[in-house]
């Protein structure tokens, strides 16, 4: 007789042992990948998504222009809110530089025209509408010299410049020969005397600062030599120079040099300049100049065309003494030696400076009683920031001839070059093997969004805008003389990257996206946005930032958007509700991934025939 618990039914139970363990293993790996597919969350906003994260496009999402009303999309889950027009008086709203409400600050400093937002309880909640007739912008090279009469349909400019040759009515089209004050024979030709003393042409000079600009002509004109300028003017009596610009195609803002410093970093320009830009250099103790030499980058130039230049001839035709542009001058030679500034030409109106290379080849630095140096830690750290008159010390070099803060490449070498900034530690916690890794990643990216949008990389946008630029892997991913980039640098964000971006020779600038951006309504054409509204979370309301979004993107611009799936639903529901056709794709990785990415197109409708109020 066997004896009962031997080794046969030992076996036995080992047996079923081994069969129940593998037998739960595969049972939990099937539960796990059936939960990781959606679809045993039980959430019908997962659910949704997921069936809509194919490869293929909606009828209702087109890329193309077509001028014409279109129906708003109806594929949603619930309903969403349905957003109104803004009267028609709101065509060409600028939040932050409201005339009204500038009138209420002082005009010391031009305080006045900088920027001044409206509290939450006064921002409208509704869509800024087109101009009627508004049509797609010329596309460029034509729109540097044409403007459609009926997007910016103002004629001041062509009476109070006509003499100087910045703009010309011509039927239902402006008509812009790139004249300004001090070159009314064309930009090319007062360019060309720039250039020989400047090197355009070896690719050392790529970004460029144009304070005053204008109809921003001169930037319109350093585009064929490859040089990028970051245009700025004030909104005031002289109506839309800057929505002129962006029209044409040409980067601009609404900007001041008033009593805040300006929205970029240390050391980002390769050039700056100033024709009759009307800003009174001398004043303040250089208090304008030293924020110029902030931003200037080590080895750049600084650009002063008309008064007092040259005032012993002519004097008479500016209608001021003798004296009094004697010691203009007199201030702005100072100044530029306080700053070891070298002065390397001077011929008719126009003056020309250069940056020394660091403070070792600067004597007068080290004369500590003659030059007060700024406290700040932080040379980036300037939104709404006053402005001081100090100078921004440069970083330490171990000889007289090294470039201080690192030596950049020639453009286009420098666009995927590692960043002096990154290189040499600058940035905290980023590498130069996290930099590449950013780079190849966003040029993965951008070949995925160009399969959905077949138009991205082809000429049809030309004024782009990303939101929450990180180093411009975005921008240079899509590089290209056919279109500009401008890299925004939120505010809120835990590193400042905006100084990487202009080594890259990108341009870009500071923003806190709980307020309005300074530009005009309908002057961008596409919006790139990865990880804006995870950043902003519990920060604003994401419904002003989509509003936002709506005012300067341009009737039938597109919009592309990177983030958590549960976040891009909520988007898709505000966009829906703006006249925005969408489309929710997967990220190139597949459909496991929780980034997905929202196309969406602006359709086309313009005021006067809405009944609405704000």
């Amino acid at each position: 007789m066997a004896v009962k618990g031997g080794p046969a039914d030992s076996r036995t139970r080992s047996t079923v042992s081994i069969c129940i363990v593998i037998g739960m293993c595969v049972f939990f790996y099937i539960l796990g990948a059936w939960q990781k597919s959606g679809f045993g969350k039980g959430d019908s906003i997962a659910l949704e998504i997921t069936k809509r994260t194919d490869c293929t496009i909606l009828p209702n999402l087109s890329f193309d222009t077509h001028h014409s009303k279109q129906g708003v999309s109806s594929d949603l889950v619930s309903p969403v809110k349905k957003f109104k027009p803004c009267p028609d008086r709101f065509t060409d709203y600028t939040p932050c530089q409201d005339q009204n409400r500038a009138m209420k600050f002082p005009r010391e400093s031009m305080n006045y025209r900088e920027r001044h937002c409206p509290p939450q309880k006064e921002k409208l909640h509704c869509l800024v509408p087109a101009p009627k007739g508004y049509v797609a912008p010329f596309p460029w090279p034509k729109s540097r010299d044409y403007v459609p009469f009926a997007n910016c349909p103002y004629k001041s400019l062509t009476v109070e410049k006509a003499i100087q040759n910045w703009v010309q009515y011509e039927g239902n089209v402006f008509r812009f020969p790139g004249g300004g004050t001090q070159f009314p024979q064309g930009a090319d030709k007062y360019i060309d005397q720039l250039a020989s003393v400047i090197p355009f042409a070896n690719g050392t000079v790529r970004t460029a600062l144009d304070t005053g600009c204008g109809v921003a002509s001169w930037g319109a004109y350093l585009l064929k030599r490859n040089v990028l300028a970051m245009s700025f003017a004030p909104r005031d009596s002289h109506e839309a120079q800057v929505q002129f610009a962006l029209e044409r195609g040409v980067p601009a803002v609404i900007g001041v040099l008033g009593t805040i410093k300006l929205p970029y970093p240390a050391r980002a320009f390769d050039m700056a300049h100033c024709s009759r830009c009307l800003i009174p250099w001398g004043i303040h103790d250089g208090l304008y100049m030293m924020e110029v030499d902030r931003v200037l980058r080590p080895g750049g130039y600084w650009v002063l065309s008309g008064p007092p230049i040259n005032w012993k001839a002519n004097y008479k035709g500016w209608q001021r003494t003798k004296e009094d542009l004697e010691a203009e001058q007199n201030k702005i030679e100072e100044i530029a030696e306080l700053l070891c500034w070298e002065k390397v030409s001077e011929k008719g109106e126009t003056a020309i400076w250069r940056k020394r290379v660091n403070t070792e080849s600067c004597p007068s630095r080290h004369e500590e009683s003659t030059v007060q140096m700024c406290e700040s830690t932080n040379a980036d750290d300037v939104w709404y920031k006053k402005m001081k008159a100090c100078v921004t010390p440069l970083p330490d070099v171990e000889n007289p001839t090294e470039v201080a803060g690192g030596a950049i490449e020639p453009f286009p070498s420098r666009l995927n070059a590692i960043p002096p900034r990154i290189a040499n530690g600058l940035i905290p916690g980023v590498s130069s093997q996290a930099y590449e890794k950013d780079n190849k990643m966003w040029k993965k990216h951008v070949k995925a969004y160009s399969n959905v949008n077949k138009y991205l990389l082809t000429g049809r946008y030309r004024n782009i805008m990303d939101m929450n630029a990180g180093f411009g892997g975005f921008a240079a991913a899509i590089e290209s003389q056919k279109s500009w980039v401008m890299n925004v640098v939120p505010t809120i964000g835990k590193i400042a990257t905006l100084g990487a971006v202009y080594e890259r020779g990108l341009i870009g600038i500071y923003h806190d996206w709980c307020e309005a951006f300074s530009t005009y309504p309908r002057t961008y054409d596409l919006i790139h946005a990865s990880g804006l509204f995870t950043l902003y979370k519990n920060k604003c309301s994401m419904e002003d930032i989509l509003l936002e979004m709506d005012r300067i993107l341009r009737p039938e611009g597109a919009v592309i958007m990177r983030d958590d799936v549960d976040v891009l639903a909520k988007v898709d529901k505000f966009a829906q509700g703006m006249k925005w056709n969408t489309k929710l794709v997967d990220h190139e990785d597949g459909p496991l991934a929780r980034e997905k990415v929202l196309f969406a197109v602006k359709q086309y409708w313009v005021g006067g025939n809405q009944t609405a109020s704000a």
